[in-house]
Formats: structure tokens, sequence, C-alpha cells
């Protein structure tokens, strides 16, 4: 379906052939688990199927069992799946914690087995930047151009993925809104503290756009954000509305179309 690849292409691709391995010996058990004796292409078959689907939960339950494995395909998909899963309404706020420094580490341990691996930059710098929110402002921006340089070695490796393009226009989005005390801090941390404009925010989001037309709910909410703060309601409203009928399937698009 439209939904599905949709959703696929936000870092993931799903075979036919993959497809119907897992309709074949998964859907009939009614099982997400993956016997140790699988291959690690099956287990990342199965992965892509139930992320595409949006089953967080068996998704993680699937990936979590491989967290010592020293293939970096598994171990960004199990930084991405506890990611998606801290994110969930029904979470605690305990796990939620514990879960997004998992993440983190998932995401560390992929880059020390595959530096060549872009989905491993990308979640890696989503991870670090999730674990900001803990750490406090200081650490958040004390992150940041770790994360944007872990973000353009990701699209260095892969000029294609709309997502991580959409991730440096939220990078340029946040620093543009930064407000006075917050710029205090950086000047504090550097020398020549970060900086951006909705300008340079509103090129990437439209960047990403056209490397993958309507991929993203995110973006298109961002690109309706950017040009609020731009004063162009005309165009505001263009991709707000985009963004409210984008179909929601990941409890990020419900939160994007709220």
């Amino acid at each position: 379906t439209q939904v599905l690849r949709k959703s696929l292409q936000r870092g993931v691709v799903l075979s036919t052939g993959s497809f119907l391995v897992y309709e074949a010996h998964k859907l009939i058990s009614g099982l997400a688990e993956v016997h140790a004796s699988f291959k690690v292409e099956d287990v990342i078959e199965q992965a892509d199927y139930l992320y595409g689907s949006g089953e967080t939960e068996k998704l993680y339950r699937l990936l979590v069992q491989h967290k010592n494995s020293d293939d970096a395909e598994l171990l960004w998909r199990l930084a991405r799946s506890s990611r998606d899963l801290a994110q969930l309404g029904s979470t605690s706020a305990e796990d939620k914690r514990q879960l997004t420094y998992d993440s983190l580490e998932y995401a560390k341990k992929a880059l020390e087995k595959n530096e060549s691996n872009f989905a491993a930059h990308k979640w890696y710098g989503i991870c670090l930047s999730d674990v900001g929110d803990y750490e406090g402002i200081k650490t958040k921006i004390g992150n940041a151009i770790i994360i944007k340089e872990h973000f353009q070695r990701a699209i260095e490796l892969n000029p294609k993925d709309a997502t991580t393009i959409h991730l440096i226009g939220i990078w340029c989005y946040s620093f543009a809104e930064m407000p006075w005390y917050q710029r205090k801090i950086a000047a504090t941390l550097f020398a020549t503290p970060p900086t951006s404009t909705f300008q340079e925010a509103l090129r990437y989001f439209h960047m990403a756009e056209e490397a993958d037309p309507n991929f993203y709910s995110k973006n298109l909410l961002f690109l309706g954000k950017t040009y609020l703060k731009l004063n162009n309601k005309k165009m505001a409203l263009l991709w707000l509305s985009k963004a409210k009928e984008y179909p929601a399937q990941t409890e990020e698009d419900k939160q994007v179309v709220k």
C-alpha cells in the first residue's frame, strides 16, 4: 500500500520476497520472535516488515534478542526501535528514559561495527539529541555540532536519504528559534556558537521533499511551521493542510496530525 511504502522509505527497504517469507512463517504462528538459528538477513527482513506495519512493540521484542550482535544493520534498527518504543504514550517515564539511553548505546555500537553505515550515523545523531533532553540544555547544545556532523556524514554516505536531509533542517530550525538565554549558553561552549536561519531550515525541508515527496509527516509539518516563522501564511496553510491529511500510522504521525 501507499502508506506501507512511504513508511518503509524512512530508512528501510522491504522486498516482495521478504514480505512473503514473513507472511508464510510468522503470520501463521502469530509470533514476532526469531529463533537464534535464523540468519541475520531473515531477522532484518522480518524487522523491516514489522516497522512498515507500525508494530512497534513486536519489532522491539524481535530485535532486542539480538542486542549483542556484531551486525551494524541489526544494531541501528534496534536503536531506532528502542527510540520508537520510548515515544509510545503507553511507555512509562522510567522505561522511556532507559530506552532512550539504550538506543544511544545501540547506535554507538552500530557505528563501532561499521563506520561507513549511513543509517548508524543518522540514528546516532538522533539518539544523542534525545539523551540531551535528560542531560540538560547545556549538554544538548554542547552536543549540537557532533549531531550535525553525524547527519552530514550520513548524507555523504547516502545523498538521497530524505530523512537525514530533514534532520539537518530540524537542526537549523532549532538554532534559528533558539531563545536568548540558550544563545548565551552556546556562547560559553563554543568560540564561534553555531547559528542558523529559518531560510536555511526551509531550504533543507524542501530538499528533503524533493528527494522523496510526501515521505514524512513531520517534514510537511515543519515546512508549514517554517513558513509561519517567515510570515508566509499562504504557503504555511498549504503545507500544514498536507500534514493534517497525512495517513497517520506511527505515534509520531498521530502527534503531527494533532
